[in-house]
């Protein structure tokens, strides 16, 4: 529902703050105080555009600000408006106007002279329909049906148009795997097979280095002995030069371990041209796979990993090409079914739905209006297997059409109403209505706003009006009131809501039989309320 609605700055309005609360509000007021201006404020709250108009005298900057409670949630609205330029927020940030829109058009419905009904809308018109067949389960069974086939025809296009390139594919990709699965490798073998190479290749020449090493640390581990004699004799004289001592003699043992190391390097140094050559038919197998899979062998492993996934990828898709259009013929069957089933009970649920429809009408002011829903075969789609088309006329003499074409806004109003008592719901959490009194009068005036009451029931109703019929049945009075170029809104209760009656009865609001009669009337509303519809 609609918490709270506040502006500032919107028309001639200059601020007004109201709580609907849930059940029936009402708004009135003298004839051009900017009643309707607190409906263009929840229209700019739904998201719809921001009129330059809008913006008042008082400021140059109109705000609008809501609170919702919708499914238990909090959340706030709120829409700047200045010249040329229009932001909205949504729970204190800033998103575009369209995310407003999503967000809480779906919300609200507002019916006036010149908006487009949700009853013109297909989907809304089925789900207003449905209300009368929910139980049975046909509807879930076409979603259920619906969604099997959607999920079938999402894997016939994963397919794609044409399965031999799919086919040729799956080819390719088992030729390179094998290919790179054959030549083993793992990573660093592209680093150890080059030193191996190069070993090979250089073997004379590492000898020859290794051997001429040797010999020079050997020569210079002769040299050494002498050096480490001495320094002995000089640690046993002089105990201070101990550390010295075992210094050169650690030195003396390292030179004897590098020469070994030398040597035993030198010896293991051998010509293998075999080796040689298979290391080279490796190297040049390495070279191959670069040159087709990636600049490193990493590149190139990492190539393997990706088309592995997409091999096994195209194996499970193809193998479920060989029974995907057995299944989509069955699941397209099975829609055909469960639509047919759902066409007609929307048939049936719509004649009930429009007699007790005309019944409201009929209370509201038509003698003999005319109701038509017309249910026909369509492709299938989300919503089902049909195209659904209400056809209204306000008197049997007339020929039904389109309600949009067909209702004035007065009468699309009562229609709207009568429809949504009828299903026993409201489409949207919050309804207000704009001039739904317009040309009614009397005894047709009090079943409205005993119908508007009995909607409010179990969800919000918001109404501009100028009837006291109607405003006598509201849970809360809301009064608009002008003084010059300024207008403010004030909540009416007790004597201050007879008075505003009185005004609407007779315009006489401080009259003792006006306030007398306010109090009748409100007196029998309250009554009315209380007697089953």
């Amino acid at each position: 529902m609609l918490d709270e609605l506040a502006v500032r700055n919107l028309g001639i309005i200059s601020s007004a703050r109201i709580e609907p609360g849930r059940g029936f509000a009402v708004i009135s007021g003298e004839t051009g105080a900017g009643k309707t201006m607190l409906l263009g404020a929840l229209r700019l709250l739904i998201g719809e555009n921001a009129r330059s108009d809008l913006i008042g005298p008082h400021a140059e900057e109109t705000v609008v600000e809501g609170r919702f409670v919708l499914d238990d949630v909090e959340i706030t609205v709120s829409r700047r408006v200045t010249e040329g330029r229009s932001r909205a927020y949504l729970d204190g940030s800033m998103v575009p106007v369209k995310a407003v829109a999503e967000r809480i058009g779906a919300s609200v419905e507002i019916v006036g002279q010149h908006d487009q009904l949700s009853l013109t809308n297909q989907a809304e018109l089925r789900r207003l329909i449905d209300c009368g067949i929910a139980k049975s389960g046909v509807v879930e069974d076409y979603r259920t049906a619906w969604a099997h086939l959607q999920q079938i025809e999402n894997a016939r296009r994963q397919l794609g148009g044409d399965r031999r390139a799919l086919e040729r594919e799956l080819d390719l990709l088992s030729y390179q795997l094998d290919e790179i699965n054959e030549a083993k490798f793992a990573t660093g073998d592209d680093a150890l097979l080059e030193a191996q190479a190069s070993r090979l290749a250089n073997a004379d020449e590492l000898r020859n280095s290794l051997g001429s090493g040797q010999q020079a640390l050997e020569r210079a581990d002769e040299a050494l002995g002498p050096a480490v004699d001495e320094i002995r004799k000089a640690a046993a004289m002089d105990e201070g030069l101990a550390g010295l001592g075992a210094v050169t003699e650690g030195l003396a043992a390292e030179l004897a371990e590098l020469v070994t190391q030398v040597r035993e390097a030198g010896e293991s140094v051998e010509q293998d041209p075999q080796s040689q050559a298979d290391i080279e038919l490796r190297l040049a197998k390495l070279g191959e796979l670069r040159r087709k899979y990636g600049a490193t062998l990493d590149d190139v492993l990492a190539f393997g990993i990706e088309a592995g996934m997409r091999r096994d990828q195209l194996s499970t898709t193809l193998e479920r090409a060989a029974t995907v259009d057995e299944e989509h013929a069955a699941a397209a069957t099975d829609v055909g079914v469960a639509g047919a089933r759902l066409l007609a009970a929307r048939r049936k649920a719509g004649s009930a739905l429009l007699s007790l429809a005309l019944d409201h009408l009929k209370e509201l002011g038509f003698s003999e209006p005319v109701l038509e829903l017309v249910v026909t075969d369509a492709p299938p789609g989300p919503l089902g297997a049909d195209k659904v088309e209400l056809l209204f006329a306000s008197d049997e003499r007339l020929t039904p059409g389109p309600i949009g074409r067909t209702a004035s806004g007065g009468e699309l109003s009562r229609l709207v109403l009568s429809l949504r008592l009828a299903a026993g719901a409201a489409l949207a959490p919050v309804v207000a209505f704009d001039e739904i009194d317009s040309g009614v009068g009397g005894e047709t005036a009090l079943a409205m706003g005993r119908k508007l009451a009995a909607l409010g029931q179990d969800g919000q109703v918001l109404c501009v009006t100028h009837l006291p019929q109607v405003a006598a049945f509201a849970d809360r009075h809301f009064v608009v009131s002008r003084d010059a170029a300024t207008a403010s809104v004030e909540l009416v209760e007790g004597d201050r809501r007879l008075e505003e009656l009185s005004r609407m009865l007779s315009g006489l609001p401080e009259s003792e039989q006006g306030r007398a009669h306010a109090k009748e009337l409100r007196e029998m509303a309250m009554g009315l309320r209380l007697t089953p519809d």
